[in-house]
Parts: C-alpha cells; structure tokens; sequence
C-alpha cells in the first residue's frame, strides 16, 4: 500500500538508477552485475533466493512480531513502533528518490531472474507487477524490515545459534536482494538509514531502545 501510495515515475526513476549505478562505479562498489550473473549461472541457487525474495520478507517479519507479542509483551509496542516507523518513513523515499531496480534498466546488462526463472510469488513478477510500483526501489524495505528481525532476535533470543541466525537474516537478505538485480547496494543503505530513523523514534517515544525495556509490562 506505501508503495502505490506513490505514482510510478518510470522516466526519472530510470534517470536516478543511472546515476545511482554510476555513484557506485565512483565508489568501487558496483559489483552487481558481477554478483547477479554469477548467482543466476546456479539455477538451483538462484531460484531458491527467488523464493526467498518473495517470502521471507513477510513470514520472518510477522513470525517476530508474534514472538515479541507473546514472549517479550513488555517490548513488543516500542519494537512495533521502530518497525512501523521504519516503513512510513520509506514513503518519504519513494516520493522523493523513485528508483528504477537494477533489473529495470534497460542498457545495465541485469539478469531479471525472476521472470527469467518464472518464480511465482513476487510483486515484482507477472500479473502482480501490475499492482505494484515497480519504481521504489529506494530505500531497500527488505533490509529494514530483515535489519529490525535480525537485531530483535539477536539482542533477545537466548539460544546462542538463535542469535546467529538473526545476524546471518539481514546479511542473507542483503546477497538476495542484489543476486536478483532488485536492489543496488545503495538502496541498502537507505534502508538501513530508516531502520535508524525508527529506533530513534521508539526510543524518544518510551525514553529506551526497545531491547532495554522490561520483558513484561508492567502491571
């Protein structure tokens, strides 16, 4: 909904890909291209971080906002917070910087993998793309959403390798996003950027970072 709240803007998004493809050809980082070609060479890689794309974003997100609910009740509203925050913010971005994915430009020399592999499941694929704007690709919600999972497990879970895998999420996420020429590093970056943005929020708004809370509310 955050996303069609916003006009598709195809000509300047195209535009400000170029230039975003060309500020990381400056920095050293514009190694996309080499990481999406090389992934999709291995089908059965590639279409599994296909399916991961267009799954893990939601199940992973609603399973820790359960887990909190009901293991951490005391945590729960000031985590939600920062998670909302997070994703209102990036409409802000999507105003202002449309951004056309990797896969879009046409002359980048991207693999689009998950048409070229016909994955189902993905708003940015078949009849669904039509639903979608396929133009906000700025800043990365994948990241802030996997980022706000990642760091919620990692600082509450007990279980040792339970903390491993929320680290290893966010860094999973960040191989898939740019493996399947849907995002730049960048856009990462920006989504990144937000996360911040909602933690400074829920902090400022019940005075603790939410990890720092108590596990149960008070009475």
């Amino acid at each position: 909904m955050i996303r069609n709240a916003v006009p598709e803007q195809k000509i300047q998004a195209l535009k400000n890909a170029d230039w975003i493809w060309q500020a990381e050809h400056s920095l050293g980082i514009a190694v996309e291209r080499t990481v999406n070609h090389a992934v999709n060479s291995v089908t059965w890689l590639i279409v599994t971080m296909n399916y991961y794309y267009a799954t893990l974003h939601f199940v992973v997100t609603i399973g820790v906002l359960i887990w909190l609910y009901r293991w951490h009740p005391g945590r729960y509203a000031a985590a939600r917070l920062a998670l909302f925050a997070t994703t209102a913010i990036a409409l802000t971005g999507y105003y202002l910087y449309p951004l056309a994915p990797p896969r879009l430009m046409p002359d980048g020399g991207f693999i689009d993998t998950l048409v070229h592999h016909g994955t189902w499941g993905s708003l940015a694929s078949g009849n669904l793309a039509s639903m979608s704007n396929q133009y906000a690709a700025m800043p990365s919600m994948h990241i802030g959403w996997s980022l706000w999972c990642g760091l919620t497990i990692a600082l509450l879970a007990k279980p040792l390798w339970c903390r491993v895998l929320g680290l290893l999420y966010p860094a999973t996420t960040l191989l898939v996003i740019v493996s399947t020429a849907n995002h730049f590093w960048l856009d990462a970056l920006g989504g990144a950027l937000c996360l911040s943005f909602g933690f400074a929020l829920a902090c400022v708004w019940y005075g603790s970072l939410p990890h720092r809370m108590a596990r149960l509310a008070m009475a």
